[in-house]
């Protein structure tokens, strides 16, 4: 492809006091809410799945034809789908006939890493993004961050050695 396109990996903040507190039957309908939320915020010709537990991956095609240009439209889905998914869900918990709707709320951290025609193999993309995202949540959580090879700290990398 002579156009760049960008791959994302989302990671949903604080899961676990969900499924801690409600069981995993709320998890899942958070997930599901969130796979639709996501689904909703991209183009029919992108791609989005779940990796396992709380983490997805999205794949955009076809953005622009300069790094900046690319950079610039994969932060504003990025920014999209991250506002969407900040949304509160509203959850059923609870055993049948004493079910109750709770509102929960949060936040998303993503990690994307551009590509452009053969650039890169699948798993060097999923690590470059895998690296963003942990960046984006050791700067806080419910943050963007987009792969440089040149911003990453050295702390980073320790996560994918020995």
């Amino acid at each position: 492809h002579p156009r760049f396109g960008a791959l994302m990996l989302l990671d949903l903040d604080n899961f676990k006091p969900l499924n801690d507190r409600y069981g995993h039957a709320a998890g899942d309908q958070l997930l599901v809410e969130m796979a639709r939320r996501l689904t909703s915020r991209i183009r029919a010709e992108d791609t989005a799945a779940r990796l396992g537990g709380d983490e997805f991956v999205v794949v955009i095609n076809e953005l622009g034809d300069s790094e900046e240009q690319a950079r610039r439209q994969a932060m504003a889905v990025a920014e999209k789908i991250r506002n969407t998914l900040n949304e509160p869900y509203c959850l059923r918990v609870g055993t049948p006939g004493q079910e109750q709707s709770i509102e929960h709320r949060c936040s998303t951290s993503i990690g994307l890493t551009l590509f452009h025609g053969g650039g890169g193999d699948e798993t060097t993309l999923i690590h470059h993004a895998d690296l963003a995202m942990y960046t984006a949540k050791e700067a806080g959580k419910n943050a963007i961050r987009i792969y440089d090879k040149h911003a990453l700290p050295a702390a980073n990398l320790s996560r994918f050695t020995g």
